[in-house]
């Protein structure tokens, strides 16, 4: 169990006000029994009346009236009750001191004590080393996924028609040229019919020429007739061939227009269903992906432009994968602005050969510079906000804490780089850090008391 021991405040400047009267040293870091308390040291005891001489109400009776104003008054032993030596002789004669900062986080080198090694093992804290470790600078920046536009595909209609067969859904894995849907269509089945008519006359041209060089051979026909005839066949062959193209465009079959697939992927979304009428240019049945690659879409804010450049490498982390990595490139940065967000995108490609990534996951994105530099770095769990101050709490033994102030000035993953009053090889709290910070804030849980069973 963590206790609390909390006497009054007596403020510093109160009596400062009264001509200096209290000079007190912080020569030790505040101490906080739960949460702690400072006690002025340094100074010495009244040997008359067994309390500091500086606060003595009986050596300067003009602070009787300043602790009688606060409620903190011994009428019967003329002292202050939170320090008076007859009545609290645990406060030997000292003012308890409980500083409260404007920033609205305990000062720096506050302590956090438990009452016994028990409650401390019974706490669960578990710390980690501070480390000097190499830091690669970096811009961190938001990311979003997206498909890789240049491995994706739109399938239209090819052909005016009514959908009688849908053969795809969304997530099926289908071959380039497989059917995906059939349309009945009355223009595919014209397109047939020319086909056919074209093929015949084709047949017919062939024939002709045939025998035409047959009779010139023979000295009965001219040889312009043999041109003639091979140039009609010439023709025939064309429109065929044209008409053959369009069938095949449409996907015209005995059944109707068959609608396929332009590429090899996935069906990401299907548009379409059975006894829908769709026009080309109007409608869209499917779209196709290849998911085998994504692109990672990063938005750099304006401030940071100067510090980012095609080429640098980028460490993506998605809240779908937790603490997982993917290495990729910057391959493209917008030449503008976007006026609304002040940002410029930027394009990482991303391999996902297991097909784990999805489009529009998001996470964040650290873009790194070249320059890799010495840096303190503690783990994300050690760090707690209080108010607008960090706090890192470092272990002194099994059964006290120090909080230390810090500066944040980079985030990467899990990784934390800090500046302040810690230093590489300390043992930093992590699992129940936020604990500690709870118990170092007047306002906290149980107004600063927090129990642990």
């Amino acid at each position: 169990m963590i206790s609390s021991l909390r006497g009054h405040v007596l403020l510093g400047g109160v009596l400062l006000g009264l001509g200096g009267l209290v000079a007190c040293g912080h020569d030790a870091p505040p101490e906080r029994d739960g949460v702690g308390v400072s006690v002025a040291t340094g100074a010495e005891l009244c040997a008359d009346h067994g309390v500091l001489q500086s606060v003595c109400a009986k050596c300067n009776p003009r602070l009787a009236a300043v602790f009688q104003s606060k409620g903190d008054w011994c009428a019967e032993h003329g002292l202050a009750e939170s320090f008076c030596p007859v009545c609290r002789p645990e406060a030997g004669g000292r003012p308890v001191l409980e500083p409260v900062p404007v920033d609205g986080a305990p000062p720096d080198g506050t302590r956090v004590r438990f009452k016994t090694r028990a409650a401390a093992t019974q706490a669960g804290l578990e710390v980690s080393p501070a480390e000097a470790a190499e830091w690669t600078d970096g811009t961190e920046v938001l990311v979003r996924l997206d498909w890789d536009a240049t491995r994706t595909a739109a399938v239209p209609p090819t052909a005016p028609g009514v959908v009688v067969q849908v053969l795809a859904e969304e997530g099926d894995a289908v071959e380039e040229g497989q059917v995906l849907a059939v349309l009945k269509s009355p223009t595919a089945t014209a397109l047939r019919s020319k086909l056919t008519a074209a093929r015949r006359a084709r047949e017919v041209a062939a024939t002709d020429l045939d025998r035409q060089t047959r009779l010139r051979d023979q000295g009965v026909t001219s040889e312009a007739a043999v041109l003639d005839a091979d140039a009609a066949l010439a023709v025939a062959t064309a429109e065929r061939d044209a008409i053959a193209a369009e069938v095949a465009l449409v996907g015209g079959g005995s059944g109707g227009a068959r609608i396929r697939a332009p590429m090899a992927g996935v069906v990401s979304v299907r548009h379409v269903r059975v006894g829908q009428a769709v026009e080309p240019g109007g409608d869209l049945l499917f779209e196709l992906v290849d998911p085998t690659r994504l692109w990672a879409e990063v938005e750099v804010p304006e401030t940071e432009l100067a510090h980012v450049a095609q080429g640098q490498r980028v460490q993506v982390r998605l809240d779908a994968f937790g603490d997982r990595v993917f290495d990729g490139t910057l391959t493209a940065l917008s030449p503008a602005v976007d006026p609304h967000t002040r940002t410029a995108r930027g394009r990482v490609p991303l391999e996902n050969p297991d097909a784990r990534l999805r489009a529009q996951l998001t996470g964040t994105a650290t873009i790194l510079s070249d320059r890799a530099l010495q840096a303190l770095v503690v783990p994300e769990a050690a760090v707690q906000r209080a108010g607008d101050v960090y706090l890192v709490f470092v272990r002194e033994s099994v059964d006290s804490y120090l909080a230390r102030r810090v500066r944040v000035l980079a985030r990467q993953g899990d990784r934390v780089r800090i500046a302040g009053g810690v230093k590489a090889g300390d043992a930093v709290v992590t699992t129940g850090s936020f604990l500690l910070k709870t118990e170092t804030l007047k306002d906290s849980i149980g107004a600063g008391c927090c129990d642990v069973e």
